[in-house]
């Protein structure tokens, strides 16, 4: 059985067809489930609709608010950009867990590359069935237009899904190893990133030990570009390039934690035994 993983692992070549038929595999499981689908525009909407009437009562009752209007708004909008690009990963992954369909795929010609490369575009699939409506709904109710950011949308919106990639893998690894033991760290683990990536507050409120963490994190980046674009109207391109160096980093170090997760796997025999 090992022999025959690490050989599917080894697979010379990169094939867009396989990572085509596993997109259509996880869109297929997509399209089939409407609650599947509504859940995906639900949680946006309710998050949007509760900060949003938050952000009301705040700019009619403070002076600072009423000049920064947007901010809740955008920084609720980016964190889901965040933490369903995560999510949407780690579902599609979780799809094979509870299907008890791992080993099979591991002994399939798909590479690993492959098999990552296909949940990456899942998850910006299910990002934007989510994302786009509920950015509208936001014009709509509040007058935010998430679009019309422009090019800072973009710079911020690929350092969110790398940094949401990178933790999906990391978590796809743990899955692969612990079997779904570890399904919650798929649904809590971006939690931790919330107070320490300073989504609603600048770093300056944290402690000045905490800041340090804080700027070691590539989200904390996006998150005060937002702020420096809608307050100062100062689109900063330095954060954003300090954001996507970290990201990198991340990106890599996840990687290779997924690969040594998934040797370890393929040794203790995880890979078909993918219960608790």
């Amino acid at each position: 059985m090992t022999d025959m993983l690490n050989v599917a692992g080894t697979t010379a070549g990169f094939s867009f067809s396989r990572v085509s038929a596993m997109v259509r595999r996880y869109w297929y499981l997509l399209r089939s489930s409407w609650p599947r689908i509504l859940d995906l525009i639900y949680w946006p909407t309710v998050q949007m609709l509760m900060w949003g009437f938050l952000q009301l009562y705040v700019s009619q009752n403070s002076g600072f608010f009423a000049q920064a209007s947007s901010v809740f708004i955008g920084a609720v909008l980016l964190w889901d950009i965040l933490f369903r690009g995560q999510l949407g990963f780690s579902i599609s992954f979780l799809e094979e867990m509870y299907a008890r369909n791992l080993g099979n795929i591991m002994m399939s010609p798909l590479r690993p590359t492959e098999f990552i490369t296909a949940l990456m575009i899942m998850s910006v699939v299910r990002l934007s069935i989510g994302m786009i409506p509920v950015s509208f709904l936001a014009i709509t109710f509040f007058g935010f237009n998430l679009w019309g950011l422009g090019l800072a949308l973009v710079a911020f919106s690929i350092n969110l899904l790398l940094t949401s990639w990178a933790i999906g893998i990391f978590v796809a690894g743990l899955l692969l190893r612990n079997g779904l033991g570890a399904e919650s760290m798929a649904w809590t683990i971006m939690f931790l990133f919330l107070p320490l990536t300073c989504v609603y507050y600048p770093v300056t409120v944290l402690p000045f030990w905490l800041q340090w963490v804080a700027w070691a994190l590539p989200p904390t980046y996006v998150f005060e570009g937002m702020r420096a674009l809608l307050i100062a109207h100062v689109f900063r391109a330095d954060l954003m390039v300090e954001a996507f160096a970290f990201n990198i980093v991340l990106f890599v170090a996840a990687s290779l934690a997924f690969i040594k997760l998934l040797e370890s796997a393929r040794v203790q025999g995880s890979l078909v035994q993918s219960g608790e």
